[in-house]
């Protein structure tokens, strides 16, 4: 038991750690239901509504998958109409992945979404507290 939580075993780094992502990934999947989007696309659909069209390789690079996979995010959001593929006009070989204007609608509301549902989960932190664990996150990425 922990001073601060008495009905609460006391819980290692890791443990709370995780039990933080999972109620993150939840409240994720929750803030994401009424565009009936799955994280990995709702990702996607961010990365290319702020950073505009771009090849598939890229995309992958962004998100830290293999071009494969990337490709079928970007089939899923295109059977939706979130996304289009286009010729490159640098490249006439290559393809670029862009959101549609309804994929630019949708995008722009889920990151609405998003922060709304950060705000209200860091919310009770100080804003001291806030920029240590940012920090504290940063490094650990690093």
């Amino acid at each position: 038991m922990t001073a601060e939580h008495p009905d609460t075993p006391e819980e290692s780094l890791p443990e709370l750690f995780w039990a933080v992502a999972r109620r993150l990934r939840h409240q994720s999947r929750r803030t994401l239901e009424p565009w009936e989007i799955n994280p990995g696309h709702a990702r996607a659909l961010g990365v290319l509504t702020r950073h505009g069209a771009q090849r598939l390789s890229a995309l992958a690079d962004h998100l830290h998958i293999a071009p494969r996979s990337a490709t079928e995010v970007v089939d899923g959001l295109e059977e939706r109409g979130l996304v289009e593929r286009r010729p490159d006009p640098a490249d006439r070989r290559a393809t670029l992945v862009a959101p549609t204007d309804e994929g630019t609608r949708v995008g722009t509301a889920i990151r609405a979404a998003r922060d709304a549902e950060a705000g209200r989960f860091f919310g009770h932190l100080s804003p001291t507290d806030r920029d240590h664990l940012t920090r504290l996150l940063r490094t650990l990425l690093d």
